[in-house]
């Protein structure tokens, strides 16, 4: 549990609007709080106090929340002006999250995602390279989103499933789809990687 803040500390913490700053962060990251809190090692209701700027968290505190949301402190200390609105993510600095999907049967079937992109704030589109592991096709596991989605090959084999088709595509074919359908990917011979282009309308 954190302090309580006297008046003047509520005004500051107010003006940087952290806790604004760190729920958009983590809803683009598509984070639940109790995502966070397993990421981080804080409480639910702290990550809630602190979103809703009525904690001010230490630095050791933001330290673990900008790490698990995949950013430097220094993001949450800047006005996002111009300065955010052209963004360069060298290789080695990718945001990697394990997008876990849970089978009726609890077998767990995993994707590797990289972000390309995570330092712009209210972007359109998220792009990302995307390690996609052999399954059977009684194990794919079927998402389904507003928006759309553009999917390019780089390497390997993949099948995307929908209920009514199955397209198997290799290097340097790609796919463009309404991501409503309900859909599956899943490599085929080994793993495949490909560059994932999402369109998430609200």
């Amino acid at each position: 549990m954190l302090p309580k803040m006297d008046n003047k500390v509520k005004e500051e913490v107010a003006a940087l609007n952290l806790g604004n700053k760190i729920r958009n962060l983590r809803k683009l990251r598509a984070l639940t709080l109790q995502e966070v809190s397993n990421l981080t090692g804080l409480s639910k209701p702290l990550l809630s106090q602190i979103e809703n700027n009525i904690a001010a968290p230490p630095i050791a505190t933001l330290i673990k929340i900008s790490t698990a949301l995949g950013v430097k402190i220094n993001h949450f200390f800047r006005d996002h002006e111009m300065g955010d609105r052209i963004v360069v993510v060298k290789k080695q600095e990718r945001y990697s999250v394990k997008k876990l999907f849970h089978h009726k049967n609890e077998s767990t079937v995993g994707y590797r995602w990289e972000s390309l992109a995570y330092p712009m704030v209210g972007k359109q589109m998220e792009p990302f390279i995307v390690e996609i592991e052999p399954r059977k096709k009684e194990a794919l596991l079927y998402n389904d989103h507003k928006g759309e989605e553009f999917h390019f090959v780089l390497e390997g084999t993949l099948e995307f499933r929908s209920a009514e088709q199955a397209h198997v595509l290799e290097k340097g074919d790609s796919i463009y789809f309404d991501s409503s359908i309900p859909h599956a990917l899943r490599g085929i011979n080994g793993m495949a990687k490909a560059l994932i282009i999402i369109y998430a309308s609200k």
